[in-house]
């Protein structure tokens, strides 16, 4: 059975129509068939850097934080206010470790150490038209005193921080209230590896 890889894709023309905060390329490209032959095609490409996020919990595992802002891109949703994990851009230089310890003090309040974060998985968010790679960790933290409204004002940020149990995130997921990919994937990565976390940080 053929397994294709990168060097099997030649990528004969490539235009930038787009140049702003994000990038749009229109490419074209070859690459061969599964059945023989080779395939001609045009696509356009939405170039966006790298981003971190992590979903914070309690060293019991009990309960998770999660942010709430408006997405530009849920606007046709039924909720443009999604339910996510803190999230961030990686800029030049930073490492994946440093963004999550940034951001989960600018978006939730809430201070956590490099050390505590448990790797969960490296993905693509939506390879169909983007190249958006996404890190994800888990960390502990203390939930207590966490709540209150956050965000970088000069970046339009308005982030609402809820506070609940695991059962209740899943709810949320369960419904549909929930329902981006990252926030999504998180959760139920989380169920799978409850107790391991709880023992790692107890």
């Amino acid at each position: 059975m053929a397994e294709f890889s990168r060097n099997d894709v030649s990528v004969t023309r490539r235009e930038t129509l787009f140049q702003g905060f994000y990038r749009i390329d229109k490419l074209w490209l070859t690459h061969p068939r599964f059945e023989g032959g080779q395939v001609d095609i045009a696509r356009e490409l939405f170039l966006r850097p790298p981003a971190v996020g992590v979903l914070l919990c309690d060293r019991a595992v009990e309960r998770v934080l999660l942010i709430e802002q408006f997405r530009v891109g849920a606007l046709d949703d039924a909720h443009p206010w999604q339910f996510e994990v803190v999230a961030g851009l990686i800029e030049p230089g930073e490492s994946p470790e440093a963004v999550a310890v940034r951001e989960t003090k600018e978006e939730a309040g809430v201070d956590i150490i490099a050390d505590d974060l448990t790797f969960v998985s490296e993905f693509l968010v939506s390879c169909g038209g983007s190249d958006e790679r996404f890190t994800l960790y888990v960390a502990p933290a203390d939930l207590d005193q966490a709540q209150g409204v956050h965000g970088a004002l000069d970046e339009g940020e308005d982030i609402r921080v809820h506070v609940m149990t695991v059962e209740e995130a899943l709810a949320l997921g369960d419904s549909g209230r929930l329902n981006n990919v990252v926030g999504l994937l998180a959760l139920h990565w989380l169920l799978r590896h409850r107790d391991r976390l709880r023992a790692q940080w107890a």
